[in-house]
């Protein structure tokens, strides 16, 4: 997205009128969008508008129609539950892009970067768990909200395929197992889902988390958004081996709080779905399509595969089965958990 076609959709909302373009900066961090701080005469604004290639190094292709549905979500959940996701301001849909609120950097931290630097409290892991519960409680079985998603194929295009599908492809033994997870994933319909729900996406704000980037909005399979973001709590165990004992202390926390709040079906059986869900994820996170950036050392790819295979091949019931074969793997490898 140039600064040209910025300064066009901002003055099409009636956003910016003087002469020239207003001082802007593009923001890192993305693959699937193009991100800028705008700073207008009442305030800085980001703008974001999503790419029809993922900047990533496989090929991954997604309509780009998801900044709809990102812009969509975003304003339901801001009345469920104010504050989890950011202020939206306006959206130019013929361009694609949307305005939202800036978040201040310094009182809205990223939780990836807290967690990378061993900064890992329960409590925000407990109160995002919280959060997301809510939004799957309030919009569990209303038909009106699945009609308003119809996003099944973006959702196979940016989840299903390049984690479960490709992860498959390259594990022929896994096969059977990943597939089937795909297909239970994808043909659930109950909730609400982000789906991303990862430290990257989530700030650390003075009333809570706050959720961004909901260009996977789907109505689906709640064991999704759970699942993506415990996953990222094993893995970072593996980044600061130092905190992992408090990564953990974060993973049951989120996975507590997040049952305790869902009262649409069974606890039971989600907690099965998340479960095993979890093995599957894991496992892509090093052979999909998008691996994480900091697990890279043969040795610490190996212990992934090692858990990733054993739990998929024997499907666990319960998120502390997970955890415990995961905290087992960690003293394996010298990593006091």
């Amino acid at each position: 997205m140039s600064e040209g076609e910025i300064v066009a959709g901002l003055r099409r909302l009636g956003l910016w009128s003087g002469p020239g373009a207003p001082s802007m900066t593009a923001l890192a961090g993305g693959v699937s969008s193009d991100i800028w701080r705008v700073d207008l005469p009442d305030g800085p604004v980001c703008v974001k508008r999503a790419l029809a290639r993922l900047k990533v190094a496989a090929e991954w292709r997604a309509p780009v129609g998801r900044n709809a549905f990102e812009w969509a979500y975003m304003e339901r959940v801001g009345r469920i539950v104010p504050g989890f996701v950011p202020r939206l301001v306006a959206r130019d849909e013929a361009a694609g892009l949307f305005v939202m609120a800036w978040l201040p950097p310094e009182r809205y931290r990223l939780w990836k970067t807290m967690l990378r630097e061993g900064e890992a409290e329960p409590a925000h892991a407990a109160a995002l768990g919280r959060a997301v519960a809510a939004v799957h409680a309030a919009t569990a079985g209303r038909a009106e909200i699945a009609r308003a998603f119809p996003t099944g194929e973006a959702f196979h295009a940016l989840r299903i395929e390049p984690y479960l599908l490709a992860t498959a492809a390259r594990h022929p033994e896994l096969t059977g197992a990943l597939v089937a997870l795909a297909g239970i994933t994808a043909s659930q319909r109950k909730v609400l889902v982000h789906g991303d729900v990862s430290p990257k996406n989530i700030l650390i704000g003075p009333d809570g988390p706050v959720l961004l980037d909901a260009e996977c909005a789907w109505y689906g399979e709640p064991a999704f958004d759970p699942a993506f973001c415990l996953n990222h709590l094993l893995l970072k165990c593996l980044w600061n081996r130092a905190a992992a004992p408090r990564f953990l202390a974060c993973f049951a926390a989120l996975a507590e709080q997040y049952l305790a709040g869902a009262d649409w079906e069974e606890p039971g059986a989600l907690e099965r779905r998340i479960a095993r869900l979890l093995p599957g994820l894991l496992l892509a996170r090093v052979d999909g399509k998008s691996p994480v950036e900091y697990v890279t050392a043969e040795a610490d790819k190996a212990l992934v595969r090692h858990v990733a295979r054993a739990l998929l091949r024997a499907p666990p019931d319960r998120l502390a089965a997970v955890a415990a074969a995961w905290r087992a793997a960690l003293l394996a490898h010298g990593i006091a958990a």
